[in-house]
């Protein structure tokens, strides 16, 4: 159980951190408005391939987990910018351990990033008509994917030394990881050795998973949103231990 001053100081964190994040709400404004364009321009060329109700389903999961991807910029760009405004000697002071200041930093992050999804969802739902009969598993998927993501940024901000890095790193890595599981394109049309590397990629089990919570498979479901756990787990670790062993050497880690 945490102690009330660090729970207290976890608080302030959150608190700041979300000042931060609504002080700069264009990154966030556009990871939420440019997939409904993109989702709308693509779902006729899918709809004309899959079928009006698979193409639907796919315009709208391809692009929910392609651009939540590319929001990695949201978690890492916190981190990062810490790191380079030479801050994380000041937030020593008020969070003493690096979980502190982790948490205090993935709060606010995981709310906007799930804001984006529902979003992606809602439209999809609301507008284009995608069936959704299955939203206990839905929001499942979408919790265990939205911590997936938060950790796979929060690892690239604490391993990247620049905006540039940080940029090539989220644009680069999250399109190849969109595109090799199967969100862009279904995989069934991609070439084998394609379908071979594509449980490697996060984004595999993220569509997989919002594929079978949308059809009512809650054992598929379980076992995508156990591969997805897997995945923030291991990034999660990393994330902590490159802050553990910067804390108290260098402000920029």
């Amino acid at each position: 159980m945490p102690r009330p001053e660090s729970a207290g100081r976890v608080r302030a964190l959150v608190r700041h951190n979300t000042t931060l994040l609504l002080r700069e709400p264009g990154p966030l404004a556009s990871r939420m408005i440019l997939p409904l364009v993109f989702v709308t321009l693509l779902r006729p060329l899918y709809e004309a391939a899959q079928g009006a109700r698979e193409g639907t389903t796919q315009a709208v999961t391809g692009t929910l987990v392609t651009f939540s991807l590319l929001a990695l910029s949201i978690a890492g760009g916190s981190v990062l910018s810490e790191r380079v405004g030479h801050t994380w000697e000041r937030l020593r002071t008020t969070a003493a351990h690096p979980l502190e200041l982790l948490t205090g930093k993935a709060v606010p992050v995981l709310g906007a990033m799930l804001a984006q999804q529902v979003v992606v969802v809602g439209f999809g739902v609301l507008v284009l008509g995608m069936p959704l009969g299955h939203p206990g598993l839905l929001a499942l998927v979408l919790l265990a994917w939205t911590g997936t993501l938060l950790a796979l940024g929060t690892m690239a901000g604490v391993l990247v030394r620049s905006q540039g890095e940080l940029s090539a790193a989220y644009d680069i890595g999250g399109m190849l990881l969109s595109s090799l599981g199967g969100a862009l394109v279904p995989l069934a049309s991609m070439p084998g050795w394609v379908r071979h590397l594509a449980p490697a990629s996060p984004g595999y089990w993220a569509v997989s998973a919002l594929h079978a919570a949308l059809g009512g498979d809650a054992g598929r479901t379980a076992v995508c949103c156990a591969a997805l756990g897997a995945f923030a787990c291991a990034a999660g670790t990393a994330a902590a231990i490159r802050v553990g062993r910067g804390w108290g050497r260098s402000a920029t880690l």
